[in-house]
């Protein structure tokens, strides 16, 4: 494999990514939320691996609010996270989602919610455990959280981005 770079999204890389989800999740649903979430502000970190000049993988993290009676508490959200077909298995998704919450450690952020397959979200520190007293449209096995501090609610309503509501 060629030297990866992996950055912050740009204006210039939209194209890019909405090709490469289209293609990684056979369909332009997730390529749908990215476009509503950039739209709509509510990206917190978007990031883009790169090989050659050419954009192989993507990972983003939207706003998630914990409502806890008048408390809403700012958490993150991932996803989607997509490596194209032709660059998977060669550790790509797991530097992006490593890179992604070591500069979300460092701006501040202490709670972070995926819904994705436990095994592989685990490796990244991701458990049912402590996403299963939130209150969720999608509550299940594979909602899962991270927790970056003590002050990170382990209870509340989790309120996703607008854009999920499309989903």
């Amino acid at each position: 494999m060629s030297a990866m770079n992996i950055r912050i999204e740009t204006i210039a890389d939209r194209d890019a990514v909405h090709a490469l989800l289209c293609t990684a999740f056979d369909g332009d649903g997730e390529a749908g939320l990215v476009q509503s979430l950039h739209a709509d502000g509510d990206v917190v970190l978007s990031l883009v691996a790169e090989t050659e000049g050419v954009v192989c993988g993507h990972v983003l993290f939207s706003r998630l609010h914990v409502v806890n009676g008048d408390t809403r508490f700012p958490a993150v959200a991932l996803a989607p996270l997509a490596v194209s077909p032709t660059h998977q298995r060669q550790g790509i998704a797991a530097r992006l989602v490593e890179e992604a919450h070591r500069r979300l450690i460092t701006t501040g952020e202490t709670l972070s919610v995926v819904l994705g397959e436990p095994a592989y979200y685990g490796r990244f520190g991701y458990r049912h455990e402590d996403a299963a007293k939130f209150e969720s449209a999608y509550q299940c096995e594979a909602l899962q959280a991270v927790r970056w501090g003590d002050d990170a609610p382990s209870t509340g309503k989790l309120v996703y981005a607008s854009a999920f509501g499309g989903l």
